[in-house]
């Protein structure tokens, strides 16, 4: 069976997960036709996410990631066809229904005035609220779980609007991690900030994924793509040009067909995973790699400043 055929009468239990016996992917998008108003985006457009993987959505800018995540997280409704979670169309949940099983972290999110990052991560556990279960000592657990795992327990009483940029990305997360959803949504969470909390940020979604869940995340640097996703979805204008294992989509002809840009694809000395290494413009050589350039332990000395012969 096909991942994009529908399972009649799949069932999920309280917590949201789905009946294993299914076998089939939790969340597809069958031949959807998504947009904004009357511009359509990608036109009869089918994927499944892999349960349990850590999937990165690549492309140019434009291409469409972020719309196709929108429509996984029923932020935008597909004009046709459908996407499922869980055998059933995410249309037809209530919000709270949706929200105990997937939570998105938006590209840009705005704090209200003077609230305190406790008070921020605590509304993950809105979903989990009614008139006649309020807050409880689940709450309180999940919520501080959530602080710890992100390392905000110590800030917790800061106001958010105090916070530098990375760690204001983190309470976001924190927010998230507190909704405790199997599927995670990820808008470019790396956006805006420096390198050393951009891989701060994705060794956090990795420790998310090692337990269990399934992150789905909009990626703009391809490097960052290879190293800590297993399964990767490429688009370019709307469409799904393909999708495997980093070591299967990353060749430095998809590279150049997609983006545009003539690059070398290596093993990262580090993880061995494809590392993209854009040519320079200027020569169509690529300089010879030296036996020692394989040696992760092997450290290339800093080339001599020339001297002016002026």
């Amino acid at each position: 069976m096909s991942p994009t055929e529908r399972t009649k009468g799949e069932m999920t239990d309280s917590s949201g997960k789905a009946d294993p016996a299914g076998g089939r992917p939790r969340v597809v998008v069958e031949d959807a036709t998504i947009g904004y108003d009357k511009r359509t985006i990608s036109d009869r457009l089918s994927v499944a996410i892999p349960d349990g993987s850590f999937t990165a959505i690549i492309g140019p800018n434009g291409c469409g990631k972020s719309t196709l995540l929108r429509a996984l997280a029923r932020v935008l409704t597909p004009s046709t066809g459908a996407v499922l979670l869980d055998g059933k169309e995410i249309s037809s949940y209530k919000s709270k229904e949706v929200a105990r099983r997937l939570g998105l972290l938006p590209q840009s999110s705005l704090a209200p005035d003077g609230i305190r990052v406790a008070d921020l991560v605590a509304r993950g556990r809105a979903p989990y609220q009614n008139l006649i279960h309020q807050w409880r000592p689940s709450d309180e657990d999940a919520v501080a779980a959530a602080l710890a795992a992100t390392r905000l327990t110590e800030l917790s009483g800061r106001l958010v609007d105090e916070l530098s940029g990375g760690q204001r990305q983190r309470v976001w997360v924190a927010m998230l991690l507190a909704q405790d959803t199997p599927i995670m949504l990820l808008d470019e969470p790396t956006t805006f900030l420096d390198i050393a909390h951009q891989y701060e940020l994705m060794e956090l979604f990795r420790t998310f994924h090692d337990e269990g869940k399934t992150i789905v995340c909009v990626l703009h640097d391809l490097n960052q793509a290879a190293r800590y996703a297993d399964h990767l979805i490429v688009m370019r204008d709307g469409r799904i040009i393909t999708t495997g294992t980093p070591h299967d989509v990353i060749t430095a002809d998809l590279v150049e067909d997609v983006f545009g840009l003539r690059a070398l694809v290596a093993p990262d000395p580090v993880t061995g995973t494809p590392s993209v290494i854009p040519l320079d413009p200027r020569t169509a050589t690529v300089r010879p790699v030296e036996p020692h350039d394989a040696d992760p332990n092997h450290v290339s000395p800093l080339p001599r400043r020339q001297e002016s012969t002026r």
